[in-house]
């Protein structure tokens, strides 16, 4: 490896040092003053100016980095979950799941949308526009209204940045946050945990809940999908499905939900065809 130490003399030796001291100081203090954000090592500086590489910022990320991010924790989820091969159900639920992203609080972001073979009643999403939604809750749903609340929730998580959040706290929580910032790795590893098994926030759920009713609307679809949805899955008792098992009680975001919807309105919109959606669902399953 090259080593470039190795050109100095020792003449200037110390005289480098120094220098390069000063500059590691300037950079503690820099990266000191705010949250914790990027890991900083001697090898970037050596490689000209100062360029993150290996660790990553959560506090304030663009959308570019955040999509880019979000691929990296897709990546590693793809090891853990089964993603369905199925190119005609994809489909469609990436055309269910576009028409409501361009509805959403960020619209300007690319939004992947990907089915999980699993026979849970779930979905989940990560950062920047990642979202999974597993075929038990496609089957579990009664019409189409009521699958794309669950996925318009699943975007509301996105826009409100919920996981980039969740990430920040458990990295300070775990004791993995420094003055040098978070490893990239960690930072994937942290999202894979947010995403899959950390409890969620219930004020998140709520607001997961509120934007994504309004894009729910937006896209066309009737709102009385989130609810009928909701109670469908309250009437499982003690069975909770995985979707629900961690969220804040089902009859509290029912109520929350009514108090939001105007009843005059909730039954208008696309997607309330029963008899059509479980057809469909069982020519793609």
């Amino acid at each position: 490896m090259f080593n470039p130490l190795s050109l100095i003399s020792r003449s200037s030796h110390r005289r480098w040092f120094y220098a390069l001291l000063s500059v590691v100081v300037a950079i503690s203090v820099t990266v000191g003053s705010s949250y914790p954000s990027q890991a900083i090592s001697i090898g970037d500086i050596f490689r000209g100016g100062i360029q993150v590489i290996q660790g990553i910022q959560i506090a304030n990320m663009s959308d570019e980095k955040e999509v880019e991010f979000g691929g990296q924790i897709n990546k590693q989820l793809r090891r853990e979950v089964k993603i369905s091969r199925n190119a005609e159900l994809n489909k469609y639920i990436d055309q269910i799941g576009q028409r409501l992203a361009a509805q959403s609080d960020r619209p300007n972001i690319p939004y992947t949308f990907q089915v999980v073979t699993d026979d849970n009643i779930n979905a989940f999403a990560t950062v920047g526009g990642f979202v999974y939604i597993n075929t038990g809750l496609i089957k579990a749903a009664d019409n189409e209204s009521q699958l794309a609340s669950v996925m318009a929730h699943e975007i509301g998580h996105i826009s409100g940045k919920h996981v980039l959040k969740g990430i920040r706290k458990a990295s300070i929580e775990q004791g993995l946050a420094s003055a040098a910032g978070m490893d990239r790795n960690t930072a994937v590893r942290l999202g894979v945990q947010v995403a899959l098994r950390l409890p969620r926030s219930r004020n998140y759920e709520y607001e997961a809940d509120k934007t994504g009713l309004m894009a729910l609307k937006g896209a066309g679809y009737a709102q009385s999908g989130m609810i009928g949805f909701f109670q469908k899955l309250l009437g499982k008792g003690r069975s909770a499905p995985t979707f629900l098992s961690s969220h804040p009680a089902t009859e509290d975001r029912i109520e929350a939900i009514r108090q939001t919807v105007d009843p005059a309105q909730a039954s208008v919109g696309d997607g309330q065809d029963s008899a059509a959606y479980k057809a469909k669902i069982q020519q793609l399953l």
